[in-house]
């Protein structure tokens, strides 16, 4: 049997123990949290304990609303954000131009001395904003394919002039949420089974309920559905057992493993401000299907971008968005990190990763 290793955690990521007890916890309390009987009580206080802990552990201080994931969070702030206009990154996922349909498409900026953009075009932006009815902005933490973050500073210009223009900024940070410190933004989604929590919860983080408009009887009336109490407490779990230093490797061995993708045949995809635990990596004689087919076979789960579009092996939106040429897109793998990865699978992978770069460039 093949040793399987599994490296497509920006797809999803193991269920931390602790978030598997605390969902095992949460099935035995099996009551409505909105029956107002002494069960749903109890069930009650344990969901409103849940949303604290996360609220604290994220360090965030406004409202938080539950919600099945990432994309049902999406869909309500795109959906139901107090703005006319809607503005999207060009390299969002494609969950957020589900939810906004029509939207316009904010471009990265290009620069000439550098190889990428990285950065929303501020300029663009600028003018934007300064048309008539209010805008909702989204521009997303750090992006599921390449790892750039898009939002790296806490003064972050985008930032600046989204909020200066009196706009709503929405920011996706399922790939940053726990990892990372979140973006002063107006609106974030999150989901639980990206940072080790459990699959089927996320959040809406809302910095004023003001800003969306209602529509549910649960979760302050703002989402309908009984609530997910176990998932909220795997999530609230996950997130306070997931610190820097529960992870298996060291932000020095993963951005280590990342240069060690690199050769003559390969190259790192980078647009900027590169995170620690998703690398997009472009073997040059080799296509991504077989790449992914060959390391299959060699026990490698990897993938050639979201999970939500990979399965087709369609084109990347988001490589196209970065700048990056289709035929060098149509050779990309993204090769994704987790708190349970260890230096032994980063040094396997990367051996076998340069083979098959020098057997490809043998058979050539």
């Amino acid at each position: 049997m093949i040793q399987r290793i599994y490296l497509d955690h920006a797809a999803t990521t193991p269920m931390r123990p602790e978030a598997v007890a605390a969902v095992a916890e949460g099935m035995a309390r099996w009551a409505n949290p909105s029956s107002p009987h002494a069960e749903g009580r109890a069930a009650r206080a344990a969901l409103e304990d849940a949303r604290a802990r996360i609220k604290a552990a994220l360090g965030w201080e406004g409202e938080l609303i539950f919600t099945s994931g990432a994309s049902e969070a999406l869909a309500i702030a795109l959906g139901r954000a107090k703005a006319e206009r809607r503005l999207v990154s060009a390299v969002e996922h494609d969950a957020v131009f589900r939810a906004a349909p029509g939207a316009d498409v904010l471009p990265l900026f290009q620069d000439d001395q550098v190889s990428m953009p990285a950065t929303p075009d501020t300029d663009f932006l600028r003018d934007y904003l300064k048309r008539s009815g209010k805008a909702l902005v989204a521009i997303q933490s750090i992006n599921s394919e390449t790892g750039t973050n898009l939002l790296p500073f806490a003064r972050n210009p985008a930032i600046e002039e989204v909020r200066e223009a009196g706009g709503i900024l929405l920011s996706d940070c399922s790939q940053s949420a726990g990892k990372y410190p979140l973006p002063p933004a107006d609106l974030i989604a999150l989901s639980a089974h990206k940072l080790g929590g459990p699959p089927g919860i996320g959040a809406l983080l809302v910095r004023d309920l003001a800003l969306i408009e209602p529509g549910g009887g649960q979760e302050f009336g703002y989402r309908g559905g009984t609530e997910n109490l176990p998932g909220a407490l795997g999530l609230a779990a996950a997130l306070e057992a997931g610190d820097d230093d529960s992870w298996g490797t060291s932000v020095e061995q993963r951005f280590a493993f990342k240069d060690l993708l690199y050769g003559d045949d390969s190259e790192v995809i980078q647009q900027g401000v590169q995170c620690a635990h998703i690398f997009a990596v472009a073997m040059s004689r080799m296509s991504a299907a077989a790449q992914l087919i060959r390391f299959d076979a060699l026990g490698f789960a990897v993938s050639a971008g979201s999970a939500c579009s990979s399965g087709t092996l369609k084109r990347s939106r988001a490589l196209k968005g970065f700048g990056v040429p289709d035929e060098v897109a149509d050779r990309t793998i993204r090769v994704s990190l987790g708190w349970s990865t260890t230096p032994e699978e980063l040094d396997a992978f990367a051996a076998a990763y340069r083979e098959a770069a020098e057997q490809a460039k043998a058979n050539a």
